[in-house]
């Protein structure tokens, strides 16, 4: 799983909604030799729980008055994000993150693909991991809405890179309306 989160590193690497912003969130990281049932973030803003987690906790954390982010790795099942009945709830998530190991994982579009069609996410989608300045235009294309741009990486030169391409070829998924 990449770590590349608010403590990682400082300053603004995070675009959202075409805006730079400094990332608060934090990983939440269950103790392997407990339990996973019940293991949850206290109820504060910005923890982003593994689908492990949410999966074995869901309706604790949607009682927590601090909604969780859920991080997806490129191998979710998203069935296991899903509720029962096969929908997406959204009550309790505030964002789905998820995880780019190595730019050269394209397993990450095609689940961004699917949480915009088939499971109606209207939320806000974010690519985390190995997000470069060459790749957000093409996340974007998918879905994503907001990136947390990866260390070493202008975030100023990743904003000017939703502006690279002018004509496109396939479809585009369009972005969430604000409600």
């Amino acid at each position: 799983m990449s770590e590349v989160f608010a403590h990682d590193a400082p300053g603004p690497h995070l675009i959202r909604d075409g805006r730079l912003e400094t990332d608060t969130a934090r990983l939440f990281a269950p103790d392997p030799e407990v339990a996973a049932e019940g293991q949850v973030p206290r109820d504060e803003p910005d923890w982003i729980v593994p689908l492990s987690t949410w999966k074995t906790s869901r309706a604790t954390l949607r009682r927590h008055h601090h909604p969780v982010a859920v991080l997806l790795e490129p191998d979710a099942d998203l069935r296991e994000l899903a509720d029962a009945d096969g929908t997406l709830n959204p009550s309790g998530i505030a964002f789905i993150a998820v995880d780019f190991p190595i730019y050269t994982d394209g397993r990450g579009y095609s689940l961004a693909q699917l949480l915009r069609t088939r499971y109606q996410w209207q939320g806000e989608l974010r690519a985390v991991g190995d997000v470069m300045i060459d790749t957000i235009h093409y996340q974007a294309r998918v879905g994503f809405n907001s990136f947390l741009v990866k260390p070493g990486h202008d975030p100023h030169k990743a904003l000017a890179a939703f502006n690279t391409f002018t004509v496109h070829y396939q479809k585009t998924y369009p972005a969430p309306t604000a409600a």
